[in-house]
Order: C-alpha cells, then structure tokens, then sequence
C-alpha cells in the first residue's frame, strides 16, 4: 500500500513554470512505476507523464513533450513533475498515481493508487 500527497498547484501566467510534488509513503515506493494524470472542467482524467521505478523510462503525452519533465527521487519517496512554458490548457486538476508493475505505462487503469490532486491555473 502507498498513499500519495500532491503539492505546488497553483497559479501562473502563461509562459510560466510550476514544479509539482508527490510525496509518497511507504518502504517498497522504489519498486512503484509512477505518473501524473489531470483533469480539466468537464474533461476526462488524461494521462500526462509516466516513470518507470529505476526513472530509466519516460513518456509523456504530445501535449506537453518539450516542456514538462517527470522525475523520481527514490531516496526521499517523491516524484516531481517540472511545468515549463504553460499554456491555458495545461489548466486541470493534477493527480499523482501508483502502480505495482513497475513500468509506468500509460493507461490510467493500470495505477492502484492515487492522490487527491492539486489544481493548477494558468491565465493568458
């Protein structure tokens, strides 16, 4: 079992960076394949970035190629998702998740466990 713990939503002007945090508990987090998913207004919950266990693959939706970047620290038990260069559709609310394979695919059915999400804004 893992609980996860989103931080660094907020607002920010277009062009502009934000860095999210996911903290998670838990002794076996290093052997957790992890992403971010969002979810705008009236929108489904999409997949935005994955990472394997070792942070060795990445994937990322075209969305945001060239401008977010996923990471994992397994030492501390936190994975970062990096927002550089937003754009008003990157408004959404931000969820992290777990899931026992280890690989990080894509498929938001595939991941056990979840945050509560952090809401981030960005105004043109």
């Amino acid at each position: 079992q893992v609980q996860l713990v989103e931080s660094g939503g907020g607002l920010v002007q277009a062009g502009g960076s934000l860095r999210l945090s996911c903290a998670a508990s838990g002794r076996t987090f290093r052997s957790y394949g992890m992403g971010w998913f969002r979810q705008a207004p009236g929108k489904k919950r999409e997949f935005v970035a994955t990472i394997s266990y070792s942070g060795g693959t990445t994937y990322y939706t075209n969305a945001v190629k060239g401008r977010f970047t996923i990471s994992r620290d397994n030492a501390e038990n936190m994975v970062y998702l990096q927002m550089n260069s937003q754009k008003p559709e990157d408004t959404a609310v931000y969820y992290c998740a777990a899931e026992n394979t280890g690989w990080g695919p894509i498929y938001l059915k595939r991941y056990d466990y979840w945050g509560q999400g952090t809401q981030v804004a960005v105004s043109s």
